[in-house]
């Protein structure tokens, strides 16, 4: 093992966006164990004279280095987070008990369920309803300073492992802390793309509920392989989006989203506009396309199941006009609009 605390993503990973307060909270663990980072700090390549400068940023290759360093150094794989070590292969150890999970879901409350082994401190905690899933984390003790390192890093640990595990990303509907925004406040959204909201009751993120089901895609090899080194594998490779298309689909299934552009649509998933043409094209679709196929399902169903006009029918599939509908609706189906409704009742 060792998967590493939470880093920015691939795009900033050559670039200094990590906050120097990460790297505090660290060197903050060596003090506890009456230890000398000097050596993991020059490891790195982290002049220690940044620790004063509150607005330093680091890069993550440095992040990795340091954490890993001083996760072996001080065999802590909480780096001082709990009242007791967590000895290295600690995180390990969870993701071999859920490595073998049918799908995200059960993998998550196995995680969530063996932590309780490692520590009394803090809960991790999975819910669910029909539509969102949430992973909360409930503390149990002050951790004073440690805190938010310890709640920013556990949630991208299960979350990189997630991603990894079903070989998708998990796109964010939300993220909370416990604790009121930070100065670097600004770094949040690269490590939790989606909404941030801090002074919330504890800490947890938000993400669409139809992720639980996909199935794991890895085994122990593969398992193996991603533990040497854990951060990349987990977090930084995930472009792809396996429930993207059914998103976009779910978002312009409402009538009042129909003409949305491709601007509002990759907002709503919180997504660039080139990501969300490039992961829509890479699995063989286009946003157009589901559009066509969105308004002729919502035309279909209109036709066959309301008494609608034809106009009405034609605005709520998000069409500006009859004509343009009628038009599109023969390429569809061949028949006319008014022809498809009266064959269907007659049928």
């Amino acid at each position: 093992m060792s998967l590493r605390p939470a880093l920015p993503p691939a795009s900033l990973v050559s670039r200094a966006a990590t906050p120097i307060a990460f790297i505090e909270a660290i060197v903050a663990a060596y003090r506890r164990y009456g230890a000398d980072p000097a050596g993991a700090l020059a490891l790195a390549g982290i002049n220690p004279g940044l620790l004063a400068q509150p607005d330093a940023r680091v890069t993550a290759d440095q992040m990795e280095i340091m954490s890993g360093a001083a996760m072996q150094e001080l065999d802590d794989e909480a780096l001082g987070w709990f009242s007791r070590r967590l000895p290295w292969g600690s995180y390990g150890m969870l993701c071999r008990a859920s490595i073998t999970s049918p799908n995200l879901e059960v993998a998550l409350k196995r995680w969530c369920r063996h932590h309780r082994l490692l520590t009394d401190d803090i809960t991790l905690r999975l819910s669910t309803d029909r539509l969102t899933a949430g992973l909360d984390i409930t503390l149990h003790r002050d951790l004073a300073g440690l805190k938010e390192f310890c709640c920013v890093t556990l949630l991208r640990y299960v979350l990189g492992y997630a991603c990894w595990a079903i070989d998708s990303r998990i796109p964010l509907q939300e993220s909370r802390f416990p604790y009121p925004a930070p100065s670097h406040a600004e770094a949040y959204p690269l490590m939790f793309a989606g909404p941030v909201r801090f002074e919330a009751e504890q800490a947890g993120i938000r993400f669409d509920a139809r992720y639980l089901e996909l199935p794991i895609r890895r085994d122990e090899n593969a398992l193996q392989s991603m533990l040497q080194r854990a951060l990349p594998l987990t977090v930084l490779q995930y472009r792809r989006d396996r429930l993207l298309v059914a998103s976009v689909r779910r978002f312009l299934r409402d009538p009042a989203n129909l003409g949305a552009t491709a601007e509002r649509v990759a907002e709503h998933l919180h997504v660039s506009i080139r990501t969300l043409h490039r992961q829509l094209r890479e699995e063989g679709s286009s946003l157009q396309q589901i559009k066509d196929e969105t308004r002729h399902d919502q035309a279909i169903e209109l036709l066959d199941r309301s008494r609608k006009s034809i106009k009405q029918v034609a605005a709520l599939s998000g069409f500006g006009n009859e004509k343009s509908f009628s038009r599109a609706f023969r390429q569809w189906t061949g028949f006319s609009p008014q022809a498809w409704r009266e064959r269907n009742r007659v049928a």
